[in-house]
């Protein structure tokens, strides 16, 4: 075959000549090159033409609404000479500066998908307000990637809702178990329309099989969202099921109102518990095995108990009084001990009083403690959370009574003296002094931090989040403080469930051991003490 000619195979054929734009410049040639900027696809067999890539598509429209973006556009106006042919779509979030953008990332979903599209269009979800989306859309065929100049595309800039809600802020874990986690957070500044539900975004948190010091070099967040789950909630609260033992999870929370979707709140992170951690739920469980199957009889049974208890400690609580006053009559300044036997001591039985919160409670370097916050105000004193420095060097959250200045001796006295109460127990259902600081100012009184305060707003907060065994579990836990108080012969005088703290992981401690008899009444005194403090959660 002459130039311009060519024989696939040989034979006693005739030379065929080179499909358009294509050439041979030699001899006996069995397939045509193509000219420059045309291409043969693999599976193109010698016959067919040279094609190039298309160009960019045309007319890209979109419409929007509070929860889809629709694009749509036209086909290029040159295919290339092919009809295989595809579109893709490249999302880049930009500021008011277009040259400045970044990939959107795995936030937005794309229905079918967002590459290897056959129709002219394509709907966006997921996406958030206030932000500049261009969206950059490539035609394609089956000779794009043998080109090596860049693909082009048509771009345009859509820009989404003002008026969507702002973001969710805090989010806080309530309790945790080996499988379960209990979030909770506050409805958004500015919803800007009524809240539908919330959207929560999750997945397990994951260390790269390297050494830690090169950990900075990996994106270990792109590998950990292509595996996250989600879940929604009309509430903002949720109870997150099915997760494993002892393991971190990164959690996304974001809202849904009538306006359209707002962004994903910062990451937190938080952890299961480990088989410890259940502990206080499971120990009713054997108890609720036999009874759960009747429930309602259960429940009926646990408040006879209830009524029945109640009523039994009028009686005892009547008779109790009139036993410590014989007692304080008889003892004065002493006090009597029964060998092998701890009994509970009246701080009230002391001439001076700084002496019974000094035998009973640790005085505390100041130094130790180190106040993050106030979480709770009154008309003598304020509640801080925050850490103390035990001498491992180990730090621990804990709750700070403070005293404020200008007080007189009876306050002092009043508000030193839940402490030398709550010093002679050693309970894990009572709460537990960590010391007090009374020789510098201001006077502090130092307990173990209740993550989610009061058992009372606790529960009406989660109501029916909760198993069976969980509140039974509850309860032994509060009757098992209680025993304790009894066999150490303190009567409480107020037990309320505004009284028993809850900590994240379930375990309640009853509190309150100051002014009981004054506050009796007050149904907002959860957490409170002598000096009319009241502690938020």
């Amino acid at each position: 075959c002459r130039p311009g000619f060519y024989k696939a195979f040989a034979g006693n054929t005739k030379c065929s000549k080179c499909p358009p734009h294509s050439l041979t410049y030699m001899e006996a040639t069995s397939v045509c090159q193509c000219e420059k900027g045309y291409f043969r696809a693999e599976k193109d067999p010698p016959s067919m033409a040279c094609t190039r890539p298309p160009s960019a598509p045309r007319n890209v429209v979109f419409n929007i609404n509070e929860t889809a973006l629709i694009l749509e556009w036209s086909p290029p106006s040159d295919t290339g000479g092919r009809k295989d042919l595809t579109y893709s779509v490249i999302c880049k979030k930009c500021g008011l500066d277009t040259s400045q953008c970044e990939d959107c990332g795995g936030g937005l979903r794309f229905i079918p998908r967002h590459t290897g599209l056959i129709n002219n269009s394509v709907i966006v979800l997921d996406f958030v307000s206030h932000v500049n989306y261009t969206f950059e859309i490539e035609a394609m065929n089956g000779v794009s990637e043998l080109s090596f100049s860049p693909k082009p595309f048509t771009a345009i800039t859509v820009t989404t809702d003002q008026d969507a809600p702002s973001l969710i802020g805090m989010v806080r874990k309530d309790w945790a178990s080996q499988n379960s986690i209990a979030l909770s957070w506050q409805a958004p500044a500015f919803p800007n329309g009524a809240i539908l539900d919330y959207e929560i975004k999750y997945y397990e948190k994951v260390y790269p099989r390297i050494a830690p010091a090169f950990w900075h070099y990996l994106r270990v967040e792109e590998h950990e969202q292509l595996t996250y789950s989600s879940t929604r909630s009309k509430a903002p609260s949720v109870i997150i099921t099915g997760l494993k033992p002892a393991t971190k999870y990164i959690f996304h929370i974001r809202v849904r109102t009538t306006t359209g979707y707002s962004g994903y709140s910062q990451k937190f992170e938080f952890e299961t518990g480990d088989e410890t951690s259940d502990m206080a739920a499971e120990q009713g469980q054997i108890l609720v095995i036999a009874t759960a199957a009747v429930g309602g009889f259960t429940l009926l049974v646990i408040l006879t108990l209830f009524f029945l208890i109640t009523g039994r400690c009028q009686w005892y609580i009547k008779a109790k009084m009139k036993s410590e006053e014989k007692r304080r009559n008889h003892l004065q300044n002493g006090h009597l001990r029964f060998p092998g036997i701890k009994t509970y001591i009246d701080p009230d039985t002391y001439e001076d009083p700084s002496l019974a919160v000094h035998e009973f409670a640790k005085e505390i370097d100041p130094s130790r403690i180190r106040i993050e916050r106030v979480i709770g105000a009154g008309e003598f004193g304020e509640v801080c959370s925050g850490r103390l420095k035990t001498p491992g060097k180990r730090e621990i959250p804990v709750a700070i009574k403070t005293l404020k200045g200008g007080h007189v001796d009876r306050q002092r006295r009043d508000f030193l003296r839940e402490a030398s109460i709550m010093g002679q127990f050693d309970h894990p259902n009572i709460i537990r002094l960590e010391g007090v600081v009374t020789k510098s100012r201001p006077v502090m009184i130092v307990v173990e931090y209740m993550e989610n305060g009061s058992l009372d707003s606790f529960l009406r907060k989660h109501d029916g989040h909760f198993t069976v065994i969980q509140l039974v579990g509850m309860l032994r836990g509060i009757a098992s403080g209680m025993k304790y108080l009894s066999d150490m012969g303190y009567v409480h005088r107020d037990l309320a469930a505004r009284n028993i703290l809850v900590n994240s992981n379930l375990v309640c401690k009853v509190s309150d051991f100051g002014l009981s008899r004054v506050l009796e009444d007050d149904p907002e005194a959860a957490y409170t003490t002598t000096v009319s403090v009241h502690v938020l959660f």
